[in-house]
Protein backbone atom coordinates (compact mmCIF):
# COMPACT_ATOMS: atom_id res chain seq x y z
CA UNK A 1 0.00 0.00 0.00
CA UNK A 2 1.48 3.37 -0.99
CA UNK A 3 2.46 5.84 1.71
CA UNK A 4 0.10 8.79 1.69
CA UNK A 5 0.81 11.61 4.13
CA UNK A 6 -1.31 14.51 5.37
CA UNK A 7 -0.12 16.80 2.58
CA UNK A 8 -1.11 14.20 -0.04
CA UNK A 9 -4.57 14.05 1.57
CA UNK A 10 -4.80 17.84 1.40
CA UNK A 11 -3.87 17.78 -2.30
CA UNK A 12 -6.48 15.09 -2.94
CA UNK A 13 -9.13 17.03 -1.01
CA UNK A 14 -8.45 20.17 -3.05
CA UNK A 15 -8.65 18.22 -6.32
CA UNK A 16 -11.93 16.59 -5.23
CA UNK A 17 -13.36 20.05 -4.60
CA UNK A 18 -12.21 21.25 -8.03
CA UNK A 19 -10.37 18.93 -10.41
CA UNK A 20 -9.35 21.93 -12.53
CA UNK A 21 -7.61 23.69 -9.65
CA UNK A 22 -4.17 24.95 -10.64
CA UNK A 23 -0.93 23.79 -9.05
CA UNK A 24 -0.31 27.43 -8.14
CA UNK A 25 -3.62 27.70 -6.27
CA UNK A 26 -2.99 24.44 -4.42
CA UNK A 27 0.56 25.50 -3.57
CA UNK A 28 -0.69 28.73 -2.01
CA UNK A 29 -3.38 26.91 -0.02
CA UNK A 30 -1.09 24.13 1.22
CA UNK A 31 2.08 26.19 1.65
CA UNK A 32 4.31 24.34 -0.82
CA UNK A 33 6.02 25.40 -4.03
CA UNK A 34 4.22 24.87 -7.33
CA UNK A 35 6.88 22.31 -8.31
CA UNK A 36 6.36 20.36 -5.06
CA UNK A 37 2.59 20.20 -5.62
CA UNK A 38 3.10 19.06 -9.22
CA UNK A 39 5.50 16.32 -8.06
CA UNK A 40 2.94 15.11 -5.52
CA UNK A 41 0.11 15.04 -8.08
CA UNK A 42 2.36 13.24 -10.58
CA UNK A 43 3.34 10.69 -7.90
CA UNK A 44 -0.28 10.15 -6.87
CA UNK A 45 -1.15 9.50 -10.53
CA UNK A 46 1.86 7.21 -11.01
CA UNK A 47 1.01 5.00 -8.01
CA UNK A 48 -2.64 4.81 -9.04
CA UNK A 49 -4.23 6.84 -6.24
CA UNK A 50 -5.42 9.43 -8.76
CA UNK A 51 -7.00 7.46 -11.58
CA UNK A 52 -8.28 10.38 -13.63
CA UNK A 53 -10.05 13.70 -13.59
CA UNK A 54 -13.72 14.16 -14.34
CA UNK A 55 -16.51 16.65 -14.49
CA UNK A 56 -19.66 16.53 -12.36
CA UNK A 57 -22.83 16.94 -14.39
CA UNK A 58 -26.35 17.94 -13.41
CA UNK A 59 -28.15 15.30 -15.47
CA UNK A 60 -31.60 16.74 -14.73
CA UNK A 61 -30.59 19.89 -16.65
CA UNK A 62 -29.80 17.67 -19.62
CA UNK A 63 -33.23 16.05 -19.52
CA UNK A 64 -32.20 12.91 -17.60
CA UNK A 65 -34.08 13.68 -14.38
CA UNK A 66 -34.85 10.14 -13.24
CA UNK A 67 -32.21 8.29 -11.26
CA UNK A 68 -32.69 4.78 -9.92
CA UNK A 69 -30.94 1.71 -8.62
CA UNK A 70 -32.05 -1.66 -9.91
CA UNK A 71 -31.29 -4.95 -8.23
CA UNK A 72 -30.71 -7.78 -10.71
CA UNK A 73 -31.04 -11.45 -9.89
CA UNK A 74 -29.58 -14.12 -12.16
CA UNK A 75 -29.74 -17.86 -12.57
CA UNK A 76 -27.22 -19.43 -10.20
CA UNK A 77 -24.89 -20.61 -12.95
CA UNK A 78 -24.45 -17.18 -14.55
CA UNK A 79 -20.79 -16.06 -14.68
CA UNK A 80 -20.02 -12.62 -13.22
CA UNK A 81 -18.68 -11.47 -16.59
CA UNK A 82 -22.13 -12.04 -18.12
CA UNK A 83 -23.78 -10.11 -15.30
CA UNK A 84 -21.54 -7.13 -15.97
CA UNK A 85 -21.96 -7.39 -19.77
CA UNK A 86 -25.76 -7.47 -19.48
CA UNK A 87 -25.80 -4.06 -17.82
CA UNK A 88 -22.85 -2.32 -19.48
CA UNK A 89 -24.38 -2.83 -22.91
CA UNK A 90 -27.23 -0.48 -21.87
CA UNK A 91 -26.40 3.21 -22.41
CA UNK A 92 -28.59 4.35 -19.50
CA UNK A 93 -26.58 2.29 -16.99
CA UNK A 94 -24.13 4.51 -15.12
CA UNK A 95 -22.48 1.89 -12.90
CA UNK A 96 -22.61 -1.83 -12.18
CA UNK A 97 -21.85 -3.34 -8.78
CA UNK A 98 -21.65 -7.12 -8.55
CA UNK A 99 -22.35 -8.08 -4.97
CA UNK A 100 -22.33 -11.12 -2.71
CA UNK A 101 -25.68 -12.49 -1.62
CA UNK A 102 -29.09 -11.61 -2.95
CA UNK A 103 -29.31 -9.76 -5.34
CA UNK A 104 -26.42 -10.56 -7.69
CA UNK A 105 -25.92 -7.02 -8.98
CA UNK A 106 -26.94 -3.46 -8.26
CA UNK A 107 -26.98 -1.06 -11.18
CA UNK A 108 -27.23 2.71 -11.23
CA UNK A 109 -29.54 3.94 -14.01
CA UNK A 110 -30.44 7.38 -15.40
CA UNK A 111 -33.51 7.94 -17.58
CA UNK A 112 -35.43 10.84 -19.12
CA UNK A 113 -38.75 9.99 -17.45
CA UNK A 114 -40.60 7.08 -15.85
CA UNK A 115 -41.65 5.66 -19.22
CA UNK A 116 -38.03 5.61 -20.34
CA UNK A 117 -37.00 3.96 -17.05
CA UNK A 118 -39.64 1.29 -17.63
CA UNK A 119 -38.19 0.59 -21.10
CA UNK A 120 -34.69 0.23 -19.61
CA UNK A 121 -35.94 -2.16 -16.90
CA UNK A 122 -37.92 -4.18 -19.46
CA UNK A 123 -34.80 -4.46 -21.61
CA UNK A 124 -32.72 -5.65 -18.63
CA UNK A 125 -35.38 -8.21 -17.67
CA UNK A 126 -35.17 -9.78 -21.14
CA UNK A 127 -31.37 -9.95 -21.07
CA UNK A 128 -29.46 -13.17 -20.51
CA UNK A 129 -30.22 -15.13 -17.37
CA UNK A 130 -32.01 -12.36 -15.44
CA UNK A 131 -34.57 -14.00 -13.14
CA UNK A 132 -35.80 -10.91 -11.31
CA UNK A 133 -35.43 -7.18 -10.70
CA UNK A 134 -36.33 -4.64 -8.07
CA UNK A 135 -36.03 -0.92 -8.80
CA UNK A 136 -35.59 1.87 -6.27
CA UNK A 137 -36.12 5.51 -7.36
CA UNK A 138 -33.69 8.10 -6.03
CA UNK A 139 -35.42 11.02 -4.33
CA UNK A 140 -32.22 12.81 -3.34
CA UNK A 141 -28.57 12.04 -2.69
CA UNK A 142 -25.58 12.92 -0.54
CA UNK A 143 -22.03 11.58 -0.73
CA UNK A 144 -19.46 11.50 2.05
CA UNK A 145 -16.01 12.71 1.12
CA UNK A 146 -13.99 9.51 1.42
CA UNK A 147 -10.88 11.53 2.30
CA UNK A 148 -12.29 12.93 5.52
CA UNK A 149 -13.46 9.96 7.60
CA UNK A 150 -15.38 11.00 10.64
CA UNK A 151 -15.65 9.23 13.99
CA UNK A 152 -18.89 7.30 14.52
CA UNK A 153 -21.68 9.24 16.23
CA UNK A 154 -23.40 6.21 17.71
CA UNK A 155 -22.43 5.69 21.34
CA UNK A 156 -20.33 2.58 21.89
CA UNK A 157 -19.23 2.19 18.23
CA UNK A 158 -15.54 2.26 17.47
Amino acid sequence: MPEIDDIDHRVLRLLREDGRRTFSDMAGTIGLSVAAVKRRVDRLKEIGVITGFSVQIDYAKLGWGIEAFTELRYAGTTPVSEIVRTATDVAEVQAVFTIAGDPDALIHVRARDLGHLQQVIDHLRRAGNVTGTKTLLVLGSWTRDALTPRPPRIAGMK
